[in-house]
């Protein structure tokens, strides 16, 4: 799917729907210059495209207890698809990993683990990530502070 399926319309929707998902098909019709109807079937078209993939609530980090964040470098010590596709279904299984990323350059992948405190991520990774398959090496980085951290928000 390409940049050149979507026109004004849907570009100004996305953007209203990344930053209030709850907004009513009246009201984002509103915003962006529509009635109801053709911006709910738009909506729908951008949902059946795969564009829009869901809708989700954010949730407070800090007010849940795990504002505590590391990012993880981590080198495999085999990079062959079978060991890559092994791997990645390993880490998903992890419920404490909110991202991983695939790295092109000194390492091989970026992993961002979300916990209470430093010592629950001493036990995240020294009980679950420790045990990933062709696991080589790994280097710990603590964010002190998160200045963004937002998802795709305007198209």
């Amino acid at each position: 799917m390409s940049d050149a399926q979507l026109d004004t319309f849907d570009h100004r929707i996305l953007s209203v729907l990344a930053v209030d998902g709850r907004i009513s098909m009246t009201a984002l019709g509103a915003q962006v210059g529509l009635s109801k109807t053709p911006v709910t079937a738009r909506v729908k078209r951008l949902e059946a495209m795969g564009v829009i993939t869901g809708y989700r609530a954010e949730l407070s980090a800090v007010k849940l207890g795990l504002d505590h964040v590391a990012f993880l470098e981590v080198r495999l010590s085999d990079t062959r698809e079978a060991a890559l596709k092994e791997f990645n279904a390993a880490i998903r299984k992890i419920p404490q990993v909110e991202a991983c990323h695939m790295i092109a350059g000194g390492f091989d992948y970026l992993v961002k683990i979300r916990t209470r405190d430093i010592v629950d991520y001493r036990h995240v990774l020294g009980e679950q990530i420790s045990r990933l398959p062709y696991l080589a090496s790994t280097s710990t980085y603590v964010s002190m502070e998160s200045v963004r951290d937002h998802g795709v928000v305007s198209p």
